[in-house]
């Protein structure tokens, strides 16, 4: 008897004029600051700020660094990897919002 496996999405919604300090950031990624640091350092992110006391990151940035922290976890992918791909994701993705020309054109 075969077994039906069920799968549950979570998601959270956030406004991305919302702002997160490095703490914050880490607290709701599940990264911690030494990889988030790190990450800033390779240019994946780049915080508004001086320095880590004062850095605020996007609403947008908790779910480039929730991508990296999987990444990371899951393909132990070094810093310097990490910021590549996620430069590779983002072109993938403005690749696929651009409109497609038609073949005699």
């Amino acid at each position: 008897m075969k077994e039906s496996g069920t799968t549950y999405l979570t998601a959270e919604i956030v406004d991305e004029d919302v702002e997160f300090t490095l703490v914050e950031l880490s607290r709701a990624s599940g990264a911690s600051t030494e990889e988030i640091t790190l990450w800033v350092a390779e240019g994946a992110f780049e915080p508004k700020g001086a320095g880590p006391q004062e850095w605020r990151f996007s609403g947008a940035s908790l779910f480039r660094v929730r991508t990296a922290f999987r990444l990371a976890r899951d393909l132990e992918i070094n810093a310097p990897g990490i910021a590549l791909a996620l430069d590779l994701l983002d072109e993938i993705a403005a690749l696929k919002t651009r409109p497609r020309r038609s073949p005699g054109k």
